[in-house]
């Protein structure tokens, strides 16, 4: 192939759209046994997206269902139609997973080993764009508790939800204060006799409309396409100012913020001990709370949030430092994921093996010292398909630029020696936790990854090709 792109969620398909009308053969291999990515591997009750469908979804493919933070399922249907409709699904190859990409600069090719099936294969390609995300798909993170070998009830990763999982009547700790728990309680109260939220410390959560009243008054009064552009734009300024006001004026954004939950939770006391955060807003991503459920479910009684650490596991329950008891029968683990980078593919360029660690991210979409090699990592502060689908454009510009120099050979030069700093900019203890497996980023452009769509929309067409680049034909 001329490309090989790795992974079938929204990065992959999304790269594979821009790809289909340059000329090039390409495939797309993805290791699970359907494409959706994330929103194929995460099945637990309420999975949903805490970004805007709007701006989560392709600018050439209208998001035509009513919510605006939609479901898992909804979600993966809506890429599993993307590409059947653009006849992207017959160049996806399920059931492929990639092991190891080997450069041969002698060949001017990619050698992509393979396992299908339980058996090895090759793949060769001119360029390799890895859009696997940073999830580890394969482990989630989950702490050494003490004692969880005497717990007696059921223990559960999100990760991995049991298909014949019912909490119907049943005690229920949910460990973890983000979007995962976040999502779990309200769906769990539903059927179980109690829900608990067990937080080491809180998270900023704000609660926003399922439904996008103006998106739809829009889409009523518009042709779909033309909705679809105006309703985007207007959710990424919205998003956009968010985030600058937050950072701008951190304690204004933490009393608005208090001020919202307080119209759910009137108790001002609880509201201080289990949603007051120590770090500021957007040192670590916002959770969102559709119509505000979450909130709900605790003031009706149904889920309730404990902010506490735990002792040790007990054998009907969880034992908090302060002494207290929770009676469990079923304890989810929701303590974050596990991260990976470019999907935990081993990378070698003529027999040297590539410690991505020590690499420098490329205008946030190649590797110093690796050629023909680029990769797709969303924004921390927006919907990851805004930055995804600007990496493809540019890439997409990038294989024409060599097409018509006859170049066969493009690649990050080495970087000025200066300071390094991670490439993902949160302090959620899941990013920190991977933040020396990644590359990393420098001061200065091109070495620098932006976090402000606006400006990177507007940049990204013009960037000079050539800067900070080596090529060879």
């Amino acid at each position: 192939m001329d490309v090989l792109v790795i992974g079938a969620g929204l990065s992959g398909v999304g790269a594979a759209w821009r790809l289909r009308k340059t000329g090039r053969t390409y495939a797309v291999l993805e290791a699970r046994a359907r494409l959706g990515g994330t929103w194929d591997l995460f099945r637990y009750p309420g999975v949903r997206s805490d970004s805007d469908m709007f701006t989560l979804s392709y600018p050439f493919q209208p998001w035509r269902e009513s919510k605006s933070l939609a479901d898992g399922d909804s979600i993966r249907r809506y890429i599993e139609e993307t590409a059947r409709e653009h006849g992207i699904d017959r160049h996806i190859h399920c059931g492929v997973k990639v092991v190891a990409a080997a450069w041969s600069s002698k060949q001017s090719v990619w050698v992509v080993e393979t396992e299908e099936d339980g058996q090895a294969r090759v793949w060769t390609c001119a360029f390799l764009y890895i859009c696997a995300g940073y999830y580890d798909y394969e482990h989630g993170h989950q702490p050494d508790f003490e004692g969880l070998d005497a717990f007696t009830g059921q223990f559960v990763h999100p990760q991995f939800w049991p298909d014949d999982l019912d909490v119907t009547g049943r005690r229920v700790v949910v460990i973890g204060s983000g979007a995962t728990a976040v999502t779990l309680i309200p769906a769990l109260a539903r059927t179980a006799k109690k829900v608990t939220m067990l937080q080491r410390s809180p998270t900023y959560l704000a609660s926003l409309p399922e439904v996008d009243r103006v998106a739809d008054a829009l889409r009523r009064c518009l042709p779909p396409r033309l909705a679809h552009a105006v309703i985007r734009g207007k959710n990424v300024l919205n998003s956009q100012l968010t985030y600058w006001l937050s950072r701008r004026f951190p304690e204004q954004t933490k009393r608005h913020l208090r001020a919202a939950i307080l119209r759910y939770l009137p108790d001002p006391g609880y509201l201080e001990r289990h949603f007051t955060p120590r770090y500021q807003p957007w040192d670590q991503r916002l959770c969102v709370v559709p119509d505000g459920d979450f909130f709900r479910e605790v003031t009706a009684g149904r889920a309730a949030v404990v902010t506490d650490r735990i002792a040790r596991f007990a054998e009907h329950g969880i034992v908090l430092e302060s002494g207290e008891t929770l009676e469990a029968d079923v304890v989810i683990c929701a303590t974050g994921l596990s991260l990976i980078p470019l999907g935990g593919i081993r990378l070698s360029v003529d027999g040297r093996t590539v410690d991505v660690a020590e690499t420098t991210a490329y205008r946030g979409l190649m590797l110093s010292g690796v050629p023909n090699l680029a990769f797709c990592v969303g924004y921390t502060n927006a919907s990851w398909t805004l930055r995804a689908d600007l990496s493809s454009r540019y890439v997409v510009r990038l294989l024409g630029h060599m097409r018509r120099r006859g170049l066969t050979l493009a690649m990050p030069a080495m970087p000025p020696d200066e300071v390094r700093r991670p490439l993902l900019g949160l302090t959620s203890t899941y990013v920190q936790r991977a933040a020396h497996l990644f590359p990393q980023q420098g001061e200065r452009a091109p070495w620098t990854v932006g976090q402000n769509y606006l400006l990177d929309r507007a940049r990204f067409p013009f960037l000079d090709l050539r800067k900070g680049m080596v090529f060879d034909d």
